[in-house]
This record gives structure tokens, sequence and C-alpha cells, in this order.
């Protein structure tokens, strides 16, 4: 059973919207990402008719993927972005995408990214400590710019999501603590080349319940009547992303809860007037993906049968990172008896080389598998690891299919490397 209303089995083949999934194989070989443009389609507009008329900027958290592709066709839609490094600020410019749609985030902002984006014009630069808007003033104030600034706030809210994609406790590396906030707008407020315009929250990802962030908003509304105390007026409430998506079983958080629930606590409040910035990644991108991998071996063991892909970790880290539950589905599924169950590993040396462990699946040597929910957090982190050219990255849109991105060749990975002159 899939996850994904735009990969499903037809005639007994598991297609990509109109097209066979073996013949992208055969096609375009494996291990092979292949994307839905549809499935993008639909989960931009699950945020736009949950948005109506109210105030509210979209910006893509472009590290879920940021293959030039997706970015153009939410630039399309109507997306602004929401980025952390100078190197996605350079894809968005790539694309043609507006700057004054576009929120920089990040703990380690260099001062070469500080200018770039100051020199682009982009949104809102969201500052995560007091070093850093420090920082930023000198170098805005150097350009002779000034740059526009929220404070990222840590309210110290459970996620209640895996430890390592959660940002909102005191004890993460993400934000100033809530309760020294003023302090720090009021520095911001007398430093040169700074305007304040916003406050940012992030408190993680794969989120599936509306109370976590509900809790974060209550903190954030008593900040920004405090903050309004003191002379220091807000436009835009930036409540980051994190809306989670099915990978098994979990009964995703709908934009239109979310955003429902916000604005009834803004209204009660008296700060409908603000904007309302988001940053969904994965929410957008997630179910529009599958990683292709063709079965190389079976290995039955004593304690554990492994069946031995083409794709690993290298391509696919989530499993191993985070203990990532990601759904494996037979191309072709095959009837017959009761099947044996699988640890679904890769090539590389690596015993924490998995995708998916005890996975009951009836399978032979040279079937296709799809690993499924592969369209965030998965190309984009993938590596070169003992020099595994990565994979394509194909988009389907009905019945034809686009290169997006070539495979990589061997020989490019060493392309640029040198040896030591002879001694």
């Amino acid at each position: 059973m899939t996850v994904a209303p735009h990969f499903q089995h037809k005639n007994g083949v598991l297609h990509a919207e109109d097209v066979a999934l073996p013949l992208l194989a055969q096609k375009h070989g494996t291990p092979l990402y292949v994307y839905s443009r549809q499935a993008l389609r639909d989960a931009w507009e699950s945020y736009r008719s949950a948005i109506g008329d109210r105030k509210v900027l979209v910006c893509y958290g472009m590290k879920a993927n940021s293959n030039l592709a997706v970015l153009h066709e939410f630039k399309t839609l109507g997306a602004g972005f929401d980025i952390v490094s100078g190197g996605e600020l350079a894809r968005v410019l790539a694309i043609g995408g507006d700057p004054s749609r576009i929120v920089f985030s990040g703990v380690g902002k260099q001062a070469w990214e500080m200018k770039a984006a100051l020199d682009a014009g982009v949104k809102c630069f969201n500052v995560e400590s007091e070093a850093e808007l420090l920082q930023l003033s000198a170098v805005a104030d150097a350009e002779g710019k000034t740059a526009p600034i929220s404070l990222r706030v840590n309210p110290d809210v459970d996620a209640k999501t895996h430890p390592y994609i959660s940002t909102g406790l005191k004890d993460n590396k993400f934000g100033i603590a809530i309760g020294h906030a003023l302090t720090v707008y009021q520095r911001a407020q007398s430093l040169p080349g700074l305007r304040i315009v916003g406050v940012d929250c992030h408190i993680g990802s794969q989120i599936t319940e509306v109370g976590p962030y509900l809790d974060a908003l209550d903190k954030l509304i008593k900040l920004i009547k405090t903050l309004a105390e003191h002379g220091i007026r807000l436009a835009h409430l930036d409540l980051g992303g994190g809306i989670g998506i099915r990978y098994t079983d979990e009964t995703p958080l709908s934009p239109a809860t979310l955003l429902d629930n916000v604005f009834q606590a803004l209204k009660d409040n008296g700060l409908e007037h603000l904007e309302l910035v988001l940053e969904p990644g994965r929410s957008l991108v997630g179910n529009a993906g599958v990683l292709l991998t063709k079965v190389e071996y079976l290995k039955h063991g004593e304690t554990k049968n492994f069946a031995i892909v083409d794709a690993a970790m290298n391509d696919l880290i989530r499993p191993t990172l985070y203990s990532a539950w990601h759904g494996v589905v037979p191309v072709v599924p095959r009837g017959g008896a009761e099947a044996p169950h699988y640890d679904v590993v890769g090539p590389v040396c690596e015993s924490g080389d998995w995708l998916a462990r005890d996975r009951q699946l009836n399978i032979q040597q040279g079937d296709l598998l799809a690993v499924m929910s592969a369209g965030a957090y998965a190309f984009t982190m993938a590596s070169q690891y003992n020099t595994r050219p990565r994979p394509a990255e194909i988009i389907v849109d009905g019945k034809a299919d686009h290169v997006v991105r070539p495979r990589e060749r061997i020989q490019d990975l060493f392309a640029t490397e040198t040896t030591l002159p002879t001694a």
C-alpha cells in the first residue's frame, strides 16, 4: 500500500502519475529519484485554499528539496522562499525568484552571505543570536544599507518529534531565549543598519498536532504585546514550518487546521493586522517523491535476511541518521506464499547502511523497489561517500518525464582533484 496518491499501482505496476516506474528505471537507470509535478501542485493548493484572502506569505523551506525545477514550480505557483545559506540564495536568484519574498534563516550566517542577501534585497533576516545581530549591523552599516530583521525566539516548546529535528527547546542551538528577547530587541533598536520588522519562531519538523504551535503562539503573542508596550511594533509573525506528512500511519496536521487556529488566536488578541509568514518544506515535497532502487542480491542468514539494493545511505541517509521509517513497495508485486522479512540494505561499507528493517517482501533478485515519501530531506542530504555518484532526479508530468538533474559520472567526482608533485 502506498501513502501518496500520485504513486499508485495500475495493472499491477507502480506508476508515477501516468508513467510506469519500470520504464523510468530502464530509461534512466537506478537508483533514481522520481517526483510527481502534480503532487507538488496539490500540496501547494492545500496551503493556498487554506489561506483564502488572509494575509499570509508562504516561503518554501527549500532545504527539503532544492532542485531548480522544484524551486521554479513553487515560484510559478506563488511561493516565497526560506533560505539557510548563500548557496540557497543563489539557487533562488537563478530561477528568477523575488528577493523581497525571501526570509534568511540559520544560526551561522557568514559576513559574505549577509552581504549577498543585502545586495539582493531579501525580505528579512531571521537573527538567531546577539553575536549575529552585531555582525549583521556591522555588515549592513559598512554597505550603507539597512537590514530588515526579525529575531528568532526559542519558546522552549516540545514539538513532540525526533530530537534531531526538534528546534524549539531551550537546549537546542536555535534562536534566542524568549525571556531574553525584549533585551535583544532593544539592543537591535539601538544598532545602526538594522530595521525591526518581525518575530520568528520554528519549533521543529514532522509535527502532526496543532498543540505545540499554539503553545508557541501563546508565548509569542505575549512577547509581541510586551514589545509594543516598549515602542517596538512588528509587521509580521513568522511561525516557521514543520507540518508533518504521512510516512506510515500518521494523521498529518492540515494547513487549514493550523491557520484557522492561528488566526483565531491573533483575532482574539487584536493582532490580526500582522502578516503571517510560514516556512513549510516537507509538507510540500515529502510525499511527492520516491527513490527507485533495484534488488542486486538476496542474502538469507540464520537470524536476518537481507535485500541488498543499489541505493544506499549516501543516497538516502534519513533511516540511519534518524531511524526514519520509509515505506518500501515492490514496483511489480508478486503473489504466492507468505513472504519472508528482510532488512533492505545498500552496498556502502557501513553497518548503518540500511533503508528499511524487518519488512515483509515477496521479492527476487532484479526486482525494483520504491522507497516512498522520499521527496524531502533525501537528495538534498545525499553524498558521494564510497565514491558513489548521486542519482539522477526525474520529474513526471502526466505521461512525460523530465530529467531535472542527470546522474553524476564517476569521473566527475574527482575531476577537480590533483596529486602532489613528484618528490
